[in-house]
């Protein structure tokens, strides 16, 4: 459920989001990640398999980098697109109040980049590589779920993309600083800082999902597809899962490409956030499946390969909509 503490304006409110409970039967889970895909492109899933060991030594990793001083963070960027990066987001000029690591998911490239990011370079590659595997094989777990849901003749077409030993999947971590409070800060409403800031502004995931985790401290929000802003309370102990422009053209726009954004933070704890981004081989070719169209059905999207699609992605800015380059019509 979204927090009852968090900001409602006109344009913003809470709403009920799907849980999926991954320990239900499969019938019951595959149909409850089909409708949520369908209405929301987003869900909160539970009792997910992922060690809380392999969550918290990564969330270690990540909060000992981000405690480094300015200049040994820098050692590890820029991020082009690859390693640290800070308020930059991208190459189109779009800032957001945050930190970051991005990192490809494959075990070579996390091990020669740990280097520059560690002082223990095989522990960090360790844990990072550790986590990576978990979530892949929660990813894969979920897509599955999705070919049962749909009744596909290969229940496994989704799920082989990022099974593919030459996927694309990376894992970025943001990192939300906490806001510097003044001995008087409470009695002198004056000096809060708005919470209008964004942090990491309005987009749509490119990829075929996301898995995502946050630590305790409120800022996600997801657009319902009437445009309102729905905010996502935190849970530390779930993951939310998130349809991305990919999956939304495999099935011919029958799921939802939710869009989504992050506010600045205003806790004097520092937010937290780690995505896996499932993606698939660059030279997959991504369009609507026949299994997902009706009879006479017209596709509404051109089949392109996730190469031509990430290069569409990096030439426009972050809220753009990147799948209407590739609309029939």
């Amino acid at each position: 459920m979204p927090c009852p503490t968090a900001m409602r304006t006109k344009k913003t409110k809470a709403v009920g989001i799907p849980t999926i409970d991954l320990s239900q039967s499969r019938a019951t889970t595959s149909k409850s990640i089909v409708e949520a895909c369908q209405d929301f492109g987003f869900f909160k899933l539970i009792n997910h398999g992922v060690s809380d060991d392999a969550i918290a030594r990564l969330e270690t990793q990540a909060f000992d980098f981000f405690q480094k001083t300015t200049p040994e963070k820098h050692r590890a960027g820029p991020a082009n697109p690859f390693g640290y990066g800070c308020k930059s987001i991208g190459p189109n000029g779009d800032l957001g109040d945050l930190e970051y690591l991005l990192l490809r998911s494959d075990p070579t490239s996390i091990f020669e980049s740990s280097a520059s990011i560690s002082n223990d370079s095989f522990t960090f590659s360790y844990v990072v590589n550790e986590y990576v595997k978990s979530v892949r094989k929660l990813g894969c777990e979920i897509l599955d779920l999705v070919g049962e849901g749909l009744w596909l003749p290969n229940k496994y077409v989704f799920s082989n993309l990022i099974r593919d030993v030459h996927n694309d999947s990376v894992l970025r971590i943001n990192y939300y600083p906490g806001v510097k409070h003044t001995e008087n800060w409470e009695f002198s409403p004056k000096s809060h800082p708005s919470n209008n800031r964004i942090g990491f502004g309005e987009h749509s995931d490119p990829q075929i999902l996301t898995i995502l985790r946050s630590n305790d401290v409120d800022g996600l929000q997801i657009s319902l597809q009437d445009g309102i802003w729905a905010p996502v309370c935190p849970d530390p102990f779930a993951f939310y899962v998130l349809i991305g422009d990919a999956f939304k053209a495999m099935t011919n726009g029958r799921f939802v490409s939710v869009r989504h954004r992050a506010m600045a933070n205003n806790s004097k704890n520092p937010r937290m956030s780690i995505m896996y981004f499932g993606a698939p081989p660059l030279n997959a070719w991504i369009a609507p499946l026949s299994e997902m169209m009706l009879p006479n059905e017209q596709s509404l999207y051109k089949p392109f390969t996730w190469a031509q699609y990430k290069k569409a992605a990096y030439s426009l800015r972050l809220a753009d909509s990147r799948l209407d380059l590739f609309k029939t019509s």
